[in-house]
């Protein structure tokens, strides 16, 4: 019988797992959404990019490394 990889996108992580990956200029801009409903969903990083994915029901927002929010991200997000 052949193992199956658990998914990892099933595991619940601590919203602090995700907030300590970001940069002080994403801090700030998460912040602000937070603000206006928006939750941390995730963080997508590389040695050269980062970015935090933001979620407010069906709506989502990214933050770049810059801390530059888009609020109509092209963002193609699996089930």
């Amino acid at each position: 019988m052949v193992a199956v990889a658990e998914d990892r996108r099933a595991e619940e992580k601590n919203l602090d797992y995700f907030w300590d990956r970001l940069n002080i200029a994403q801090k700030f801009s998460v912040s602000e959404l937070q603000r206006f409903g928006y939750e941390l969903a995730f963080v997508r990083r590389s040695p050269s990019f980062s970015m935090a994915v933001l979620k407010s029901g069906e709506r989502l927002a990214a933050v770049d490394q810059d801390g530059q929010i888009d609020t109509a991200p092209s963002i193609a997000l699996r089930n």
